[in-house]
C-alpha cells in the first residue's frame, strides 16, 4: 500500500526554533520602521494571543500594547480570554467600545435590529440564512461574498461585519501612530489563502504579519509553546463578528483537514488525489481551490491600468 503523503506529521513543526525565528522578524521590523514597540488588537482568540506573545518574548512586555475593541454582537468570553491572555503576558492594555461608532455609522441598520437583539436567538437565526442561501444557490456566502454579489441579504450582511473590522484596523493604526509603534496583524496562512479574513480590516491590514506563513493547525501547536492560557488554545475559533458563526462552520470543513487540503493544492497534487490521501469528497477540495481563486484580488495590491 502507498504511504500517505498528506498527514499531520507534514505539518509538524519546531516550536522552540520557530519561536526564534518569529521574535527576530518581530524585533528586526521594529528596528526597520524606527518604532518603539508594537501593538496587537487582541480579540481573545487564539491567533492574536500568539501574536502578542512573540511579540513580548521578542520585546519585552513594556513594549507591547494590546487593544481590545468589542462592540454589540461581540461574545462577552471573547473579551474576558483577552484580558486573561494581557494580565498572564503582563502588557497594557486598553478597551475601545466600537458600539456607539458602528452605530453613528449605521452599520446596524444593515440588518433588522430585532433580528440580533437576542444573541441565543440570533445565532440559531444566523446559522439558518446561512444554510438556507447555500441551499438556494449552490454556494456558501463565503465563497460568494468573495467577489461581486447581486443576492441583496448578502451585500448588506457583508456591509455589516466587514466595517467593524476595518473600523478595528483604523483605530489600531490610531493608537499606533500616537506612540510610534508598529501594527501587528494576526493572519494565519489558512485565513490568507481561503479569503477568510477582511480585505483592509484588522486582520488583513498591517505593518507585519508574523503568522502569515503558519497553517492554523501550526499556529495551535506554537501556540503550546508560548505562555497561553489552555482555555484560549482550545477554545473553538471564531469570528466573532456575527451571533452564532464560528470559522469551521462558516468555511464548512475542519481546520485539520482544511490545511491538508491547502498543503495539496500547494505541491499541485491532483484533486482526486487530494481528496483520497485526506479522506474528504472530492467536491470539498474543488471548493477549497475555489476559495483561493476567488480570494486572489484580496492578496493582491490594487489594480492598476496596463
Amino acid at each position: 500500500m502507498t504511504e500517505k503523503v498528506l498527514t499531520s506529521e507534514q505539518l509538524r513543526i519546531d516550536a522552540e526554533i520557530l519561536s526564534q525565528k518569529l521574535e527576530k522578524f518581530i524585533r528586526a521590523s521594529v528596528d526597520k520602521f524606527g518604532r518603539e514597540g508594537v501593538i496587537v488588537g487582541l480579540s481573545g482568540g487564539l491567533d492574536s494571543s500568539v501574536v502578542a506573545a512573540l511579540a513580548v518574548a521578542a520585546l519585552g512586555a513594556g513594549k507591547v500594547k494590546g487593544l481590545i475593541m468589542p462592540e454589540r454582537d461581540s461574545s462577552r468570553d471573547s473579551e474576558a480570554d483577552a484580558k486573561l491572555l494581557a494580565e498572564t503576558l503582563g502588557i497594557e492594555v486598553e478597551k475601545i467600545e466600537l458600539t456607539p461608532m458602528l452605530d453613528e455609522m449605521g452599520i446596524y441598520d444593515h440588518v433588522p435590529r430585532s433580528l440580533l437583539a437576542q444573541k441565543g436567538i440570533a445565532g440559531a437565526l444566523v446559522k439558518g440564512g446561512y444554510k438556507l442561501y447555500a441551499k438556494l444557490t449552490g454556494e456558501s456566502p463565503l465563497l460568494s461574498g468573495l467577489e461581486g454579489t447581486s443576492f441583496e441579504l448578502l451585500k448588506r450582511a457583508n456591509a455589516y461585519y466587514r466595517m467593524k473590522h476595518r473600523l478595528r484596523m483604523v483605530l489600531s493604526y490610531s493608537r499606533a501612530e500616537r506612540k510610534n509603534l508598529l501594527v501587528a496583524g494576526t493572519a494565519n496562512k489558512t485565513e490568507f489563502l481561503t479569503g477568510f479574513f477582511v480585505k483592509y480590516g484588522v486582520d488583513g491590514a498591517a505593518d507585519i504579519m508574523p503568522l502569515l506563513l503558519l497553517y492554523k493547525t501550526q499556529v495551535r501547536q506554537l501556540a503550546r509553546f508560548l505562555p497561553i492560557p489552555e482555555g484560549i488554545i482550545n477554545k473553538t475559533p471564531s469570528p466573532d463578528i456575527i451571533p452564532g458563526i464560528t470559522d469551521e462552520f462558516a468555511i464548512g470543513i475542519p481546520y485539520e483537514k482544511l490545511d491538508l487540503i491547502l498543503l495539496g493544492l500547494e505541491t499541485n497534487m491532483e484533486a482526486e488525489d487530494i481528496a483520497a490521501e485526506v479522506s474528504i469528497k472530492r467536491e470539498a477540495v474543488e471548493y477549497v481551490a475555489e476559495l483561493v481563486k476567488r480570494s486572489a484580488h484580496m492578496r493582491s495590491s490594487p489594480l492598476t491600468p496596463d
